[in-house]
């Protein structure tokens, strides 16, 4: 009876430990988002510059909406163009000039963020072994919101 009651508590140990691990690692994994990669450019400097599809936080799926950019020739137009801030710890940030010519011709100042390492700086997205997280913001800077005219689209 006795081993019984021993090898039960073992049992429970075990079930209980191993709960607890599961629920630990799937605390650490984060936000889900979709890593899949809608753009790609490549800054002066020679950096491979994605854009991931993301989630409504950060990437394609952030900017898209909030920020009405929708295709990818924005992104790489200041991608392109040397970096205009650096934080040296993975932040990078790239401003373009769109101009649309016609009756009244307009300016628009934009700027693209990207975090150029494995890891956001919060730690919740990372993007794998070997990757970079990309473009996690694009938005117009003289704008109402910061959101783009929808001429800057075609």
């Amino acid at each position: 009876m006795q081993k019984i009651t021993a090898m039960a508590a073992t049992c429970l140990f075990t079930a209980t430990l191993v709960s607890g691990t599961t629920q630990t690692a799937q605390a650490a994994a984060g936000p889900a988002w979709n890593k899949t990669v809608r753009c790609k450019g490549t800054d002066p400097s020679g950096r491979h510059i994605v854009t991931r599809i993301g989630n409504a936080q950060l990437g394609w799926n952030h900017f898209t909406h909030r920020h009405n950019i929708r295709v990818c020739k924005i992104i790489n137009g200041a991608v392109t163009d040397k970096v205009d801030r650096n934080d040296h710890h993975g932040r990078l940030e790239y401003d373009g000039v769109a101009v649309e010519n016609g009756g009244t011709p307009q300016r628009v100042r934009f700027t693209v963020i990207v975090q150029y390492s494995r890891l956001t700086k919060d730690r919740q997205y990372n993007a794998g072994k070997g990757q970079t997280i990309g473009v996690v913001n694009a938005y117009c800077r003289n704008q109402p919101n910061n959101k783009c005219p929808a001429w800057m689209n075609k």
